[in-house]
């Protein structure tokens, strides 16, 4: 004899308009929106019909059921958790760039605190004489080998992390890159020019670092580098192809030595 009261367990698809498997004992299956077991029965809304159905509750695997109802909730769960640390990245991102300055030039964010990266001031020097490096100036070089040099034997910026993330905004095209930068006695070499008699153009010989870069908005750029940077002195690098048009902004990895 049947209880009258009815007791019943509600299973709702997991994600709006999904539907789940209920599973019959031959092996078979219905498409069903939501199901109920009602004692005897087992009622359920067909997908297929769009309409509400019953079916003997000895005919349906409830445990096979109940199993794959459970594997598509820690599914979606998952998914919901992994779309919501998803859109709560970009959120981050979205804010961090909208505090970077109109102006073009370089920026470190770390943690709460951005800082306007100071441009340095570069210099061309051979054998005979220190001369200014002037930003968009062609400098006329001889036929030789110069280098250009940071006054200074260290950066006054000063990065902690291995890995620092860097934004770069342009008012122009221009190729960019991370470099890191040769020790002197009383400055820091950035990189070594050289222009040969009859051949057009100017050699630069650097050393680049390996680096990501992005395209984070209109002529704003991130840039950070691919593998944990050594101890040391280092610079952000805007330049020309085959020219010596510089704009450099140094910084250094660790306390300056």
């Amino acid at each position: 004899m049947f209880q009258r009261a009815a007791i019943f367990l509600a299973f709702v698809a997991v994600a709006f308009g999904a539907t789940v498997r209920l599973y019959l004992k031959d092996g078979t299956y219905q498409m069903a929106r939501e199901y109920q077991v009602l004692q005897d029965r087992v009622r359920y809304y067909s997908t297929e019909r769009s309409d509400w159905e019953e079916i003997p509750l000895e005919l349906v695997d409830l445990d096979r059921t109940k199993k794959e109802v459970a594997g598509h909730e820690e599914t979606v769960q998952a998914d919901v958790k992994a779309q919501a640390e998803e859109d709560a990245a970009e959120r981050a991102a979205r804010e961090e760039i909208e505090r970077i300055p109109a102006e073009p030039g370089g920026y470190f964010i770390h943690g709460d605190k951005l800082e306007t990266m100071k441009q340095a001031e570069s210099k061309l020097v051979n054998d005979k004489k220190r001369t200014a490096l002037r930003v968009l100036s062609p400098i006329p070089i001889v036929p030789s080998k110069n280098t250009v040099e940071l006054d200074g034997a260290a950066a006054a910026l000063r990065v902690s992390n291995d890995r620092p993330e860097f934004y770069f905004r342009f008012s122009a095209e221009e190729s960019f890159a991370l470099v890191k930068l040769t020790p002197k006695k009383t400055s820091r070499v950035v990189e070594t020019v050289e222009q040969i008699k009859g051949v057009p153009g100017v050699g630069e010989d650097r050393k680049e670092v390996a680096t990501f870069k992005k395209q984070v908005g209109d002529m704003l750029f991130k840039i950070w580098p691919e593998k944990p940077l050594e101890p040391g002195e280092y610079a952000l690098m805007e330049y020309t192809e085959e020219k010596l048009n510089l704009q450099i902004w140094d910084f250094g990895v660790g306390p300056a030595n």
